[in-house]
């Protein structure tokens, strides 16, 4: 998770429709995944680790970022929370890496790095922008290298020595809405600016995009059509 989206969200982050709808996938998409330790890549302020500290079982969270200015031991919900600039290896039920390989000149690579760093048996947990066509200013603010489509992903997951478990695309509901409002802004504009689309909406606007992705939830598993987001379950042989 990007700190820039942190920063513009602030405390309000926790209920705005995007990141409370993508937690409820994260779980969602997990399913009965048993969890005792989380490694989080590209943590950030650590927002999905602490969800899953708070709502599973489980009991602690090492979150890596170089962003980070500096190394601590945290305590969250009596639960330790390790924050780090980077990590040897670590014996983790649970990789995570949220919207990080697109950051990246060599996705493969990176998730290559962290296959090696954990036992077999390891689930991992990945997500990526989806469809190159939605590239915008949204992306160059958070200096993305590239979006995926699910196929892709997928490649590049067993690219990397995993065992692919699963595949879906997410915010399939929103889809057509975002969609729609990125190729009219670039049909309007020529030059595109670098600028962050996140944004706290109305208390209307953001119940009716979380009823939006609500629904959708019960039927992610079989989403292989479009979608805001590619997740990809996955495990190390």
């Amino acid at each position: 998770m990007d700190l820039k989206e942190t920063e513009i969200l602030g405390d309000a982050i926790n209920d705005h429709w995007y990141y409370s709808s993508k937690v409820k996938a994260v779980e969602k998409f997990l399913g009965e995944t048993p969890i005792n330790t989380i490694l989080d890549i590209g943590a950030g302020s650590g927002f999905f680790s602490k969800h899953l500290l708070q709502h599973t079982s489980a009991k602690e969270a090492w979150c890596v970022d170089i962003s980070y200015a500096s190394e601590s031991d945290e305590i969250y919900l009596d639960k330790p929370l390790y924050l780090r600039k980077s990590i040897q290896t670590i014996d983790v039920d649970l990789v995570m890496l949220m919207d990080v390989l697109e950051h990246v000149d060599d996705d493969i690579g990176l998730l290559k790095e962290y296959v090696e760093k954990v036992p077999s048996g390891a689930t991992f947990l990945i997500t990526v922008p989806a469809f190159k066509f939605l590239w915008s200013g949204h992306d160059d603010f958070l200096e993305h290298k590239r979006r995926y489509t699910l196929l892709q992903m997928e490649s590049v997951v067993e690219a990397s020595g995993l065992e692919l478990k699963k595949g879906a695309y997410f915010f399939g509901g929103v889809f057509p809405i975002a969609a729609a409002l990125r190729l009219a802004d670039r049909s309007q504009s020529k030059a595109r600016i670098p600028k962050s689309q996140l944004a706290q909406h109305s208390r209307f606007t953001n119940a009716l995009l979380k009823g939006i992705c609500d629904l959708e939830l019960p039927i992610m598993n079989f989403n292989r059509v479009a979608g805001l987001s590619v997740f990809c379950v996955a495990q190390k042989p």
